[in-house]
């Protein structure tokens, strides 16, 4: 078994064997509670998505390693959320930063579908999941049975398809982690914002099936008369919290990209 726990309430100190999460203080009604950054290993670790550029934040992290080193730091993707700390960090720690784009990187190497990374015996395997963004990757730790999901699957809710996203990539890349998660016998996914899900196959299928009734809903509100991303968000994100409207309007845009591509 992968040691799994889940604490009740905020995110912070969820753990499994090898990762750990410690959470960054920009909660907000697109990062939740806020952003999690993952510390995987033992002595030697790696830091996955160090967040915003928040000083007091990466100061924790450094410091709640205490002796142990950083070998490097991964980045599911570069969204400012996620790596806008990353280059701070680096400089703190000493360690290379690894992203699939090479605008966040800093070192020689960078990240791709099918690398394994391993820190202190413990494999880290990529997978390459685009669609919430160009770059999007995810983490898989086999030792644990858990997949770390960044913004492609969120603790609580669904992410949105961003403008560097596309919603044919990220139905693909969801039906992948289906796969994967069967096959590997996932126990855990760890997401990027939000609490750890313990049942990744429901919460897998709970994301497709999300999607392909969007899809069926933004069909009619055409039928109805509906043209723009707005006027589709009116209709379709009727009851959603009109502070997160701009938002839906770009994962509309993405859908409709989708529909009428298909």
């Amino acid at each position: 078994m992968s040691g799994l726990h889940i604490p009740i309430g905020t995110p912070d100190g969820s753990r499994t064997t090898h990762a750990e999460n410690l959470l960054a203080p920009n909660p907000s009604a697109m990062t939740l509670d806020g952003t999690n950054t993952w510390v995987i290993g033992g002595q030697e670790v790696v830091v996955v998505d160090p967040g915003p550029d928040d000083e007091s934040h990466l100061r924790r992290v450094r410091d709640h390693l205490g002796e142990r080193r950083v070998t490097g730091i991964l980045l599911t993707h570069g969204h400012f959320d996620h790596s806008g700390g990353a280059r701070r960090f680096a400089g703190m720690v000493g360690a290379p930063v690894r992203a699939l784009d090479p605008r966040h990187r800093l070192g020689d190497e960078g990240l791709a579908d099918g690398d394994v990374v391993t820190v202190d015996g413990v494999e880290i395997h990529v997978y390459g999941t685009p669609g919430h963004s160009f770059d999007s990757l995810c983490f898989w730790l086999p030792q644990d049975h858990a997949m770390l999901t960044g913004d492609t699957v969120l603790g609580r809710g669904t992410t949105i398809v961003a403008r560097d996203g596309g919603l044919a990539d990220y139905l693909r890349s969801l039906d992948r982690l289906r796969a994967v998660a069967e096959s590997l016998e996932a126990r855990a996914l760890l997401p990027g914002h939000g609490p750890v899900l313990a049942d990744p196959i429901g919460a897998l299928d709970g994301y497709i099936a999300h999607r392909r009734q969007r899809l069926d809903q933004i069909r009619a509100a055409r039928a109805r008369g509906a043209r723009t991303p707005r006027e589709i968000v009116r209709i379709v994100y009727a009851d959603v919290d009109r502070s997160l409207w701009a938002a839906a309007e770009m994962s509309v845009a993405a859908q409709l990209d989708y529909l009428d591509a298909l």
